[in-house]
């Protein structure tokens, strides 16, 4: 049995028939605030929640925070719907999730990444979860991009610029409190968007990421990771 805590707001918004969600072995936990999340956590030790990062009284940034500061609640996933605005973005970043959506939420990109997150393998711990804005450039016309995870190998990101399997791209970021990040790096996934509301999902492997570059991907992962053990 999976147990999902789910905002109220995103609840109400979604089609219950059109997802996993009504399937005999998930739980589901209706939440109004991020405080009473936080008490039906504590109480049910759920697999996954998912609100916003604008609530009343507790902010989505402050509830990422007390959750993995906790060895006992820390074993869990985190989904955070947020604005589409430069400033949330950068909020978002702060928050020690594992996605992150913006608004208006779609129903499609919400289910895949909640059935992604129940199902996530062992190995992928080791990509830790990220949100930070990524400057990309395909055939030298730049294009931007937001990261949702990120290894030593690769990461996962966004954008509405169309790509395909196989592409080269370069790529420039920042991590929190790290150094500048150049590298290129090949598509080997692509899911594309669906309607207007989606977006373009990608996977992409560094091909020629430097040694110190490396080094200090793996020690943002492994950071991150202590927070996170266990999800």
């Amino acid at each position: 049995m999976k147990k999902i805590i789910v905002i109220d707001d995103i609840k109400s918004s979604l089609k219950k028939k059109e997802s996993f969600l009504n399937r005999s072995n998930i739980e589901i936990f209706t939440a109004t605030s991020n405080e009473e999340a936080l008490n039906i956590h504590k109480a049910e030790k759920v697999d996954l929640i998912i609100t916003n990062l604008d609530m009343p009284e507790m902010s989505g940034e402050e509830f990422c925070s007390v959750i993995r500061k906790s060895e006992e609640l820390c074993k869990v996933s985190i989904i955070i719907v947020s604005s589409n605005s430069k400033s949330d973005i950068e909020r978002t970043s702060q928050c020690r999730a594992n996605a992150f959506i913006t608004m208006p939420v779609n129903p499609s990109v919400l289910f895949e990444k909640s059935h992604r997150l129940l199902n996530i393998p062992r190995r992928e711990h080791y990509r830790a979860p990220i949100s930070v804005k990524v400057d990309g450039k395909y055939e030298s016309r730049p294009f931007l991009c937001h990261s949702e995870n990120i290894s030593a190998s690769g990461m996962l990101f966004i954008t509405d610029k169309i790509l395909s399997q196989g592409d080269i791209i370069v790529c420039s970021f920042v991590l929190p409190d790290s150094k500048h990040i150049i590298t290129d790096a090949e598509i080997i996934r692509a899911v594309k968007k669906i309607t207007e509301f989606d977006v373009n999902q990608y996977g992409i492997r560094f091909s020629n990421l430097a040694a110190e570059a490396r080094y200090v991907i793996e020690a943002f992962v492994k950071k991150t990771s202590k927070g996170m053990k266990g999800l």
